[in-house]
């Protein structure tokens, strides 16, 4: 855990969330300024500052973190309907949490 990283804190329970879904890996959280109407952000429990951060054996935890996903579209009833997945990249990605995050966003009306 990095002391001032606020997903951090939010995986170790030191600020109140509620988890929409938590394994040994990852938590999944609303988006406290969604841009859909269903906007999650699933987020590894260890920290990854960002893409640019990654090492060879985070392979299987990035693969995961889609699995992840595809549950919680399911979940959420946007799977048939359609949704988008992406990762921001440092700040001039749209990064504003510099912990890893993959965004989840669906739920639009046709």
């Amino acid at each position: 855990m990095v002391n001032d990283c606020i997903f951090c804190k939010i995986a170790a329970r030191e600020i109140p969330s509620n988890f929409l879904y938590e394994d040994d890996d990852f938590i999944v959280i609303k988006d406290i300024n969604p841009h859909a109407p269903v906007h999650l952000l699933i987020i590894p429990k260890r920290h990854i500052r960002s893409i640019n951060d990654l090492q060879e054996q985070d392979k299987e935890l990035v693969g995961s973190m889609f699995i992840v996903a595809k549950k919680m579209a399911k979940e959420q009833g946007v799977n048939e309907s359609g949704y988008k997945v992406g990762f921001n990249v440092e700040k001039g990605g749209g990064q504003e949490i510099f912990h890893l995050h993959l965004h989840l966003l669906g739920g639009w009306k046709k």
